[in-house]
């Protein structure tokens, strides 16, 4: 029997506009039976809130759960914003629940020392930011985060407007870049823009969508140990 990997969504983008997930998914976990579950209002909920609130960490505590009984042998929360949820998530499941950033903050760590955040929503900077540091003490290093938020640009890619978002996005990085070693996309909706940041800025820039993908694999093939 396949194993399976259940995908949690708080926007549609993933499964309506950019395939990012299900490219990386058919190359990376060809093997593997991919659910998905889709919750478009959680996301708007922490927006409003600007935090992560006792009922958003019900709710999605609850996913986990139900995607652990519908025979999930991971999950991966696709949700920056909803991070710290995902904390109190792995504490109710015997299987292994990853957040979006988990691989790709470790690498920033890895890597460099002085780490650029670039995100486009403003709940998702805390998470990221904060992510880092649990990343650097797990690996005993001293670490330097600049942390930026593109005003509008989210709201222009929701609304279509892929140009205005790009274009907000690129200019923050270049404004960022020299005081910084590395440059990290706190939201896996900037991804496809990573190339064109590396031209302008001259940084690698570390994106989450692959890394984690290729962390579920060796979860996969460890056997299920996180």
């Amino acid at each position: 029997m396949p194993k399976t990997l259940a995908l949690i969504h708080t926007t549609k983008l993933f499964l309506t506009g950019d395939p990012i997930f299900q490219q990386l998914c058919a190359e990376l976990l060809p093997d593997v039976q991919i659910t998905n579950i889709l919750d478009d209002s959680l996301l708007p909920h922490c927006m409003a809130e600007q935090r992560v609130t006792p009922a958003l960490t019900r709710r999605m505590c609850s996913y986990v759960a139900a995607a652990e009984m519908a025979g999930a042998d991971v999950v991966l929360s696709l949700c920056s914003s909803l991070g710290p949820t995902i904390d109190v998530a792995r504490k109710m499941v015997s299987i292994p629940v990853i957040k979006i950033d988990d691989a790709h903050t470790e690498k920033a760590v890895c890597d460099a020392r002085r780490i650029g955040v670039l995100a486009t929503v403003a709940s998702t900077l805390r998470p990221t930011v904060t992510l880092i540091y649990e990343m650097a003490e797990m690996h005993d290093k001293s670490v330097e985060v600049e942390e930026v938020l593109v005003e509008g640009a989210f709201d222009a890619l929701m609304a279509g407007n892929r140009e205005a978002h790009d274009a907000l996005v690129l200019e923050a990085a270049a404004g960022l870049a020299p005081k910084v070693d590395l440059l990290l996309f706190a939201q896996a909706s900037m991804t496809r823009l990573a190339a064109r940041v590396h031209e302008v800025t001259g940084l690698s820039v570390l994106t989450s969508p692959r890394p984690a993908i290729e962390y579920v694999r060796r979860v996969l093939d460890e056997g299920g140990r996180r």
